[in-house]
């Protein structure tokens, strides 16, 4: 993003070394980059003397972690990162731990207070500004949460000199705190920069990422490559995702047509449903062409990604295709057609499928391309089938009852059955009522539920099930 980037970055230093403001805003809708400019950031203050990145902290929806969506957990891993960096700042916060060392399960407020604010009282400020980097704040699960971070941040009194780098998309909840005013803080909105200019860089982008692709025929031309960056409306994941579609051949004949075809159909829809809805409904069309796919391999497919999409944690291929009953190889050739779509680990036992964007997700549900209960309902279902055949006696192989549980997981209790054993409940909560949802609870836990307290045991996880069994009491309705 050579131009706005430039921008982007001059603000930024001069607001860094000099500008008495303490948050950089940056502002911007679903899709225009804010994530690429922050990671940009994060590598230019490891490098430049005139400012230290004391941590970041990326919240996301599409990785499925719970963590990285609670805006509870940024200030704790920030503290953390800063100690790791500035022995001062350890041995201090070390201190606050040792007199509380629940501080950091405390609200937001009081965490800055006890996690950042007390650990720099009487140590002497660096001789250059301590800057964390916040991004996609929007994509926190609490809104109320994420206020109370803002209001904190915005208060923040140190005798450091402490900054902060936030993204976010314009939320409502966002655009109405205190980081919203221009008069206390320094703001770029990315939706606001001429349109020219962003089209030029997205140009620039394509260009450039065509040129490196590894075929030496020329496949492409000048002429096409500003189209599709006049089509992209602004949006860089727009251009990303078409590129993915169109590299993931590998000939000139194949990557003509599929330019040829994308420039064709996101002209021919864009004026009614808007560059990124087009986008996704040309790629997902293509995909889930019925000439190249059978219906059951349609319905295999849209299944996957529901799961993906609501899976509560990051799955491996092989983790997935064992919860849904499915061989490793069925599985990928589900998400063989999606690679434009979807990120899929090169290894099948390592974790990571995700959407490339958590826009995707936003598209698919509020175009009702996937009902919103599939993926719940598919997961909650594969988890009690997963459980129910895999749980037995002494499921974690330990030679004594009067063992201490091991601290690494046993290899006896895979990806899949951990996660089936602790996610259940939470897919099942959503659908109580349902005839089968009861059965397959009552036929899993009357004969099996000491083996999965086992499995929770080991896993460190014991304290959860009380809460678990009290969700899933609500959920079976008769006695």
């Amino acid at each position: 993003m050579p131009g706005t980037r430039v921008r982007v970055l001059s603000m930024f230093t001069e607001w860094a070394r000099s500008d008495p403001m303490r948050i950089f805003w940056l502002a911007g809708l679903a899709g225009t980059g804010k994530t690429s400019i922050a990671v940009t950031l994060c590598r230019m203050l490891q490098t430049d003397p005139g400012a230290l990145l004391g941590g970041a902290f990326f919240c996301s929806r599409i990785a499925n972690i719970t963590d990285q969506m609670d805006a509870r957990c940024i200030i704790p891993t920030l503290a953390v990162s800063l100690a790791e960096q500035w022995p001062d700042f350890a041995t201090t916060l070390a201190q606050v731990l040792n007199t509380d060392s629940r501080a950091a399960l405390k609200p937001i407020g009081l965490q800055i207070a006890s996690l950042l604010q007390q650990p720099m009282t009487g140590i002497n400020a660096l001789y250059c500004p301590i800057v964390f980097v916040i991004d996609a704040l929007d994509e926190c699960s609490d809104e109320n949460e994420v206020k109370k971070l803002l209001q904190a941040i915005s208060t923040l009194g140190s005798t450091a000199t402490v900054k902060f780098i936030l993204t976010s998309r314009p939320e409502t909840h966002i655009n109405t705190s205190p980081i919203s005013s221009s008069q206390c803080n320094s703001i770029l909105r990315l939706h606001t920069i001429d349109m020219a200019e962003i089209t030029e860089d997205i140009r620039l982008y394509i260009e450039d990422t065509f040129a490196k692709s590894s075929l030496v025929r020329p496949w492409y031309s000048e002429a096409q490559v500003q189209t599709l960056a006049t089509l992209s409306g602004g949006l860089f994941i727009f251009a990303s995702t078409i590129i993915a579609y169109i590299l993931d051949v590998n000939s000139v004949k194949g990557r003509s047509s599929r330019l040829q075809m994308a420039l064709s159909a996101v002209r021919e829809s864009e004026v009614v449903m808007g560059p990124l809805e087009a986008m996704y409904d040309f790629v997902l069309a293509r995909a889930s062409d019925t000439a190249k796919i059978e219906p059951k391999e349609l319905d295999a497919m849209l299944q996957v990604l529901a799961c993906i999409l609501t899976a509560r944690m990051p799955l491996s291929i092989s983790a997935l295709a064992d919860i849904l009953g499915m061989d490793s190889d069925e599985l990928q050739g589900s998400l063989q057609r999606l690679h434009a779509l979807v990120h899929v680990p090169e290894e099948t036992d390592q974790p990571g499928l995700r959407t490339l964007h958590a826009s995707f997700g936003d598209y698919l549900f509020t175009r009702n391309r996937i009902p919103t209960s599939l993926g719940d309902e598919t997961l909650a279902h594969g988890c009690l089938r997963l459980m129910s055949q895999r749980l037995h006696f002494n499921v974690s192989n330990i030679h004594s009852s009067y063992e201490p549980n091991p601290e690494v997981k046993p290899s006896s209790i895979s990806l899949s059955l951990e996660y089936a054993c602790v996610q259940w409940i939470y897919h099942a909560v959503d659908l109580a009522g349902s005839t089968w949802l009861e059965d397959d609870i009552d036929q899993l836990f009357c004969p099996q539920f000491l083996f999965w307290l086992e499995v929770m045991s080991v896993l460190g996880r014991v304290s959860r099930a009380a809460a678990m069994l009290q969700l899933a009491a609500s959920t079976v309705s008769r006695d």
